[in-house]
């Protein structure tokens, strides 16, 4: 990866987010600092997690939203109009335990087929850790506070809230993974 991906990527995740839905601009540039923060944890990946970071909502995107799916959405967007790549591709459409809620939709089937999760815990676990550690508004929290935004969010009884209580103990051991490569990490 080089850094012409993740420039792209930005620039990509601005044109669609900005406009139409600034706070969710926010929250994926929120989410690509941190990826800034933990490069060290997936060394010569960082390009590829810093690009998935800012895209990984792209989905949400109102011209996107084609399956009200916004993981498989911006996944399919980003394969066939950009031909991105394959492993970029795949940490979209499998952000934060994606397959779940994927289940929730009715949709794991075709998920798991138009694009198979990644072999690479460490960059998998990364980027949950960069989403699951970022507000709405592109703020540093925990993942205990962002869990429990989301659920207010939605609603506990909605598909966004039974996913992500069925996720949470990924997430959290996810999230707790990569903050411990952190703290392994010379000073």
């Amino acid at each position: 990866m080089n850094e012409a991906m993740a420039k792209w990527a930005c620039a990509l995740a601005e044109a669609e987010l900005r406009e139409p839905l600034p706070r969710r601009w926010a929250h994926s540039q929120g989410v690509a600092h941190r990826a800034a923060v933990v490069s060290g944890v997936v060394g010569d990946h960082a390009e590829l997690l810093a690009s998935a970071a800012v895209l990984h909502d792209v989905g949400y995107a109102p011209r996107l939203a084609l399956t009200g799916f916004h993981p498989l959405d911006g996944a399919r967007f980003l394969r066939d109009v950009h031909d991105a790549d394959e492993r970029l591709v795949r940490l979209v459409a499998n952000h934060s335990s994606a397959l779940l809620e994927a289940e929730e939709r009715g949709l794991r089937k075709v998920l798991e087929a138009e694009f198979p999760l990644l072999d690479d815990q460490q960059l998998v676990d990364a980027l949950v850790y960069c989403d699951m550690t970022t507000t709405p508004d592109g703020e540093v929290t925990s993942v205990d506070a962002r869990l429990a935004e989301i659920t207010a969010r939605y609603g506990s009884d909605s598909v966004v809230g039974r996913f992500i209580r069925r996720a949470a103990p990924d997430i959290m051991a996810g999230v707790g993974r990569v903050e411990a490569a952190l703290a392994a990490q010379p000073r």
